[in-house]
């Protein structure tokens, strides 16, 4: 039986997803499932299910200004929109508080850890292994790890619709986002499994971001291609697919369940 259980942690609004049985193990996989802009945890309850059937716990986080998280900010959409990168570096940061806790609580294998994200969770997700050595295997869904970049045109954007932006304010985010640019550190992927995907009708955030990302990491894993994988689906727009959560599922079974237990045989 899978049970969902609402836990606050460090001071996080979550969602606890796992087999009944496996609930109080520390030796089984944990997967953190980072939400979209505007969503909220619940939204994403459907591929917990699905990955808790594999044995795998997940953890589903509120990001800030979002779910239970709501406050001024949420409901003002320019504010909200002005925000986004904070909310992103903000989760990028509670990821690893997240992580400790249950580590340190007994109900994570620091060696099977994975996450995904979709939209603004997959745009967290590649931020998150620009830092963290310890996130095993990785799905992005409808992201990009061109922060610097996808920031320019954002702003670009904003001001096309009337929404004054500070040059200051500008600079400013610019280099707070190097550090978390993963684009311009693409070492620190280490050849760890990350699938990659994408609908190319994708009007928010652009498949070539995607595309990019994979054609420059190609090289790297040419002796573990197996742990690199690019889908786009030529007629999906900015929605997660069912073909896409089956995937990702898979995934994660293969690199954080399948490989471990071949490795300890």
């Amino acid at each position: 039986m899978i049970i969902v259980e609402k836990e606050t942690m460090v001071e996080i609004p979550t969602l606890h997803v796992v087999e009944a049985d496996l609930k109080d193990l520390s030796d089984i996989p944990t997967v953190f499932f980072l939400h979209g802009f505007t969503s909220a945890k619940e939204h994403n309850l459907h591929v917990a299910y699905l990955l808790a059937e594999q044995g795998i716990r997940v953890i589903l986080p509120d990001a800030l200004h979002h779910g239970e998280r709501e406050d001024d900010v949420s409901n003002n959409e320019k504010k909200l929109a002005l925000s986004f990168w904070e909310i992103v570096l903000t989760s990028i940061g509670e990821l690893s508080a997240l992580k400790e806790l249950l580590v340190e609580s007994g109900r994570a294998d620091r060696n099977r850890i994975g996450v995904i994200g979709t939209s603004m969770g997959a745009i967290t997700t590649l931020g998150a292994l620009s830092q963290y050595p310890w996130i095993q295997s990785a799905v992005s869904l409808m992201g990009t790890a061109y922060y610097q970049q996808f920031a320019k045109a954002q702003v670009d954007m904003m001001e096309k619709q009337g929404v004054p932006i500070d040059e200051g304010m500008k600079e400013l985010v610019l280099s707070k986002l190097q550090p978390f640019d993963l684009s311009s550190q693409l070492e620190k992927l280490a050849s760890k499994p990350l699938l990659i995907w994408h609908g190319k009708q994708d009007q928010v955030v652009p498949s070539y971001f995607s595309e990019q990302l994979y054609q420059s990491v190609q090289q790297q894993y040419q002796h573990t291609p197996e742990h690199l994988k690019l889908i786009v689906e030529e007629k999906t727009g900015h929605k997660v697919s069912r073909h896409a959560v089956l995937q990702a599922v898979q995934w994660f079974n293969q690199h954080l369940i399948k490989e471990k237990q071949s490795a300890m045989s």
